[in-house]
């Protein structure tokens, strides 16, 4: 595994204002959708719009002389804040966060008579927060069969208490924090002195602090002014993909070896696709180049309030395409002008400094670029998922990220989620726990289900690619053996250099050989099986067999999931996919096992979770590699994982794969399995 570069904790203010902007960011972003669809009803069915529809746009009278509601005014009032709210609420406690959150934004909603976007942005993770608490007060001491009356009436009540809480307490605050601070922006804008917020606004963009900024007050802002004017020049402060474009064409002009061969590809990625990130590692090379974009960034918000141009909605992400979609009828002019100069100025600063500055001696363009791309990727507190269009990284190089802190989440992804991740996943699990760390969650996951949340995916070797995309933020480490890989060692090594060093660390280098006695700090899925879900219920003497007839991979695949097939388990489809996946990635595991089972597409043909064992004291071949016993599996709901994780500690034991070995009935494999966790 290539060497892993871990940034340490960061404590300062800026990585906290940073951590502010992404939870408000992570309200905003995931709603751009509806923003959008509320820009374009707007620009086409108002009064002034390209397509005035009374009955749409919200002016004019009905037949009955009743005023048309229409859509855009419902849509900012009710629709726009009850979705932040839910979002800001879902993040902080799930669905049912999400739902409070809402509940009480209504009231702040109705309150205020105005869109509540600062209101949503409060009550909706406040809701959420709240609700945790007061489920924290009575969990686990609700009588069983009340907890639904239990939790819906404590949501409900809450829910109503947050909604006067709102309508009441937090709407006139609110009020007043948007009134006041809209004056200050129309102060500004009177006073010619809004260009100078690109003073702030470049460099916190470079320093991935935008986000406070611009979704914390320039977007609500800038809705309420769209509301009113039909427009808002807010939308542009920072969105403006001009001041990018012309650094990085300076680049392609003046600047040498990997920056300047890589810069036509960012100016792309940064002016169409709106991703505009990808430039601040060209800043980071040079910093003074920051003036260059805070020259662009005035030019461009002084010809916007000149030409008295402006958006309807946001433009996200900031790529031309979405700042011209959003532009109101009356501004292309303004809009394109703004973008064409802010580019032109930013070039020409940016050019002058690039053409009067050198590389410091024994530095090349090349080192300077990466080192700038990993300075961005600390910053930013993950890796960039945009990253390798500076670096040149291809996929089948070495995955290097950077981590934000210690490494707590870590997960194995296959194909169906179901075999080989889940005993992979034991053993390292248990490799980790011996290191001194068991509160580091090790889970299992099939590709299709993975999000960016883990710090450390593990794959098979040939999957690693589809894991890549869903994961950008990851380490990601390829292995192309779950027993025994040697990138296991070095996982626990990044662990431990991640992590504070916990009292009894560096026991567990011995873990190949000596496994560790599962102490129930696993995750559930690997602890206090129920009833059916352990050895008795999952694996039983009907479905070992201590002498198998296959002669071949995959009559050997045959003959493990005819077992499944007779246990009642599967029907015969699943046989077919058992061999589908085994033509796509091995389930070749390392110690002369192998653990057949379906793809993830195959989990329909699963009737119950089961698991088939097959010994050949002869072995066969399976893909170059020997195997001797082939566990064939079936698993529904994770039911089959606490017999995987005895199946994977036993393998990892020599002396207990002897033991297998020599087995001379079943009720010995059966014994063996079922005492490994006892």
């Amino acid at each position: 595994m290539a060497t892993e570069t871990v940034a340490k904790p960061r404590t300062s203010v800026r990585v906290g204002v940073q951590k502010f902007g992404t939870f408000l960011s992570g309200m905003i972003m995931p709603n751009i959708g509806a923003f959008i669809a509320w820009g374009l009803i707007t620009a086409l069915f108002i009064e002034k719009g390209w397509i005035p529809v009374p009955a749409l746009g919200g002016f004019g009278t009905n037949a009955e002389g009743a005023p048309n509601v229409g859509l855009v005014g419902p849509m900012i009032t009710y629709l726009l804040p009850l979705l932040i709210a839910y979002t800001g609420g879902k993040m902080v406690y799930g669905h049912r966060g999400g739902v409070v959150g809402a509940i009480g934004t209504m009231g702040v909603i109705v309150g205020a008579g105005i869109p509540m976007f600062i209101g949503a942005m409060i009550m909706g993770p406040l809701g959420g927060w709240t609700m945790k608490k007061i489920d924290a007060i009575w969990d686990g001491k609700i009588r069983p069969g009340f907890e639904m009356l239990v939790n819906n009436f404590s949501a409900g009540i809450w829910g109503a208490l947050l909604a006067m809480l709102g309508f009441y307490g937090i709407s006139p605050l609110v009020t007043a924090f948007s009134t006041g601070a809209g004056n200050v922006v129309q102060f500004l804008v009177n006073n010619g002195l809004l260009p100078l917020t690109s003073i702030f606004i470049e460099p916190a963009k470079v320093l991935f602090l935008n986000n406070a900024i611009n979704h914390g007050v320039l977007t609500p802002l800038g809705i309420q002014q769209s509301l009113e004017q039909g427009k808002s020049i807010l939308f542009l402060l920072e969105a403006n993909p001009g001041p990018g474009i012309g650094i990085l064409l300076a680049y392609m002009f003046f600047g040498r070896g990997a920056a300047k061969a890589s810069a036509p590809g960012a100016a792309i990625i940064q002016f169409f696709g709106g991703i505009h990130e990808i430039y601040f590692p060209y800043v980071l090379m040079k910093p003074i180049l920051i003036l260059a974009a805070i020259g662009g960034g005035m030019t461009g918000i002084a010809t916007l309030s000149i030409t008295n141009a402006g958006l309807v909605a946001p433009a996200a992400p900031g790529s031309i395409f979405a700042v011209l979609a959003q532009t109101s009828r009356d501004s292309y002019l303004g809009v394109i002008l703004a973008v064409v100069l802010a580019a032109a100025v930013s070039f020409l600063i940016a050019s002058v400094i690039l053409k009067s500055s050198k590389t410091p001696v024994g530095d090349t363009e090349e080192d300077s670029l990466n080192a700038a791309t990993s300075r961005m990727e600390e910053m930013k507190g993950k890796k960039s998922s945009i990253s390798s269009a500076l670096t040149g990284a291809g996929a089948g190089g070495a995955t290097t990220a950077v981590l934000a802190g210690p490494v707590k989440n870590i997960v194995f992804a296959c194909d169906a989620g179901m075999g080989s991740s889940a005993m992979g996943a034991s053993v390292l699990r248990n490799k980790i726990k011996a290191a001194g760390y068991p509160d580091v969650k090790v889970t299992n996951s099939a590709i299709a289900n993975l999000d960016d949340t883990y710090d450390v995916v593990i794959t098979h070797q040939d999957l690693t690619e589809r894991a890549k995309p869903a994961t950008a933020s990851a380490v990601h480490v390829s292995v192309d053996n779950f027993m025994n890989s040697p990138r296991y060692d070095e996982i626990v090594e990044l662990v431990r250099s991640s992590n504070a060093e916990p009292a009894g660390a560096g026991q567990g280098t011995h873990l190949a050989e000596t496994p560790a006695t599962d102490t129930g700090t696993a995750p559930a899925a690997d602890t206090g099986a129920e009833a059916g879900a352990g050895p008795a219920g999952i694996l039983v003497a009907d479905s070992v067999v201590l002498n198998g007839t296959a002669t071949t991979r995959d009559a050997a695949i045959d003959e493990a999931g005819r077992l499944l097939l007779e246990r009642g388990a599967v029907d015969s489809g699943y046989i077919d996919a058992m061999h589908e996946r085994e033509e796509s990635v091995s389930t070749y595991m390392g110690s002369y096992l192998a653990i057949p089972h379906g793809t993830n597409a195959a989990k329909d043909h699963i009737l119950k979770s089961a698991v088939s064992v097959v010994r050949y004291p002869d072995g066969i071949d399976w893909n170059g590699k020997e195997v001797k016993f082939v566990v064939g599996v079936a698993g529904i709901n994770n039911e089959h994982l606490h017999i995987l994780s005895s199946i994977a500690k036993v393998f990892t034991n020599k002396a207990q794969v002897a033991q297998l070995e020599a087995a001379t009935t079943v009720d010995e494999v059966l014994d063996l399995f079922g005492k490994v966790n006892s």
